[in-house]
């Protein structure tokens, strides 16, 4: 049997902390190393889809929401349904603004936190990692992302001491995991638009790594601020095609290899319990 998907959520309920470049660029550098990947744009503003490519996201045929509505009636989805592809070899689910709509009718559904992860479960098989772009808010879109992922990714930007709106995300993570999915785990935090020329940047990012450190994870390498890889999303292409041999793209390929290598860690060890 082949193994199912790793599954993380890129999470953060504070806006413009670098959620979406994160997905995309971290999906396109987990394909760069040979990994079959879907992005999934589970936010109503549809960033990720605009920025890979689709700039007019309402007038696409099929989108998360469409998929969520067919779960909610119980109607098949089919292998493949709705899935974009990229030419840099990821796949996308993408999003549009009914999905707001979707999220205001979950209220009253019964398992309405599982309705994503139903969604995704006919993907899971044939994709080694799956990317969830959350929308910034504690939702239930971010629950339902929550609930569907293995690790919740959260990037938090180093220009501010970003500790009220962090504690209240890690609250509701241990709150999804206890109440509706028990193998949550925090993938790590990742500090982004760093910049280690100020000494101000410098403290920022040693105090959230004294604050934090020792209970979660913080990735060695942060990601530089830079004006180049904020104008990748206007060109639907990734940081790797955009600025090759710039910072940001050697900061994505490091936090590629330790997300890679994390994974293999936990399959590593899963394959061992079942032994």
């Amino acid at each position: 049997m082949a193994p199912k998907a790793t599954v993380i959520a890129i999470v953060n309920q504070k806006g413009g902390t670098g959620k979406t470049t994160t997905c995309e660029n971290l999906g396109v550098g987990l394909a760069m190393e040979g990994k079959k990947v879907l992005l999934v744009d589970a936010d109503p503003q549809a960033s990720l889809t605009i920025s890979m490519g689709w700039p007019r996201p309402d007038e696409l045929d099929t989108t998360l929401s469409t998929l969520m509505d067919k779960v909610l009636e119980d109607k098949p989805i089919q292998l493949g349904e709705g899935i974009l592809h990229h030419t840099e070899g990821v796949d996308l689910i993408p999003s549009s603004i009914e999905l707001a709509g979707m999220e205001v009718g979950l209220v009253n559904v019964m398992s309405r936190e599982k309705v994503l992860k139903q969604v995704l479960e006919s993907s899971k098989r044939s994709y080694d990692f799956i990317l969830l772009d959350c929308t910034p808010s504690l939702g239930m879109l971010t629950i339902n992302s929550l609930a569907a992922a293995d690790s919740a990714l959260i990037p938090v930007q180093a220009q501010y001491l970003p500790a009220k709106g962090l504690e209240q995300l890690l609250q509701t993570i241990s709150k999804v995991r206890r109440q509706i999915n028990p193998r949550l785990r925090i993938e790590g935090i990742l500090m982004t638009m760093t910049d280690s020329r100020t000494n101000f940047g410098k403290e920022i990012d040693n105090l959230i790594r004294q604050v934090y450190g020792s209970k979660i994870k913080v990735f060695v390498h942060g990601i530089p601020r830079s004006v180049r890889a904020a104008e990748t999303s206007a060109e639907g292409k990734s940081i790797f095609v955009h600025d090759p041999k710039g910072k940001v793209a050697d900061a994505y390929r490091a936090l590629t290899k330790e997300v890679v290598h994390s994974a293999e860690k936990r399959r590593k060890y899963q394959l061992d319990q079942l032994r």
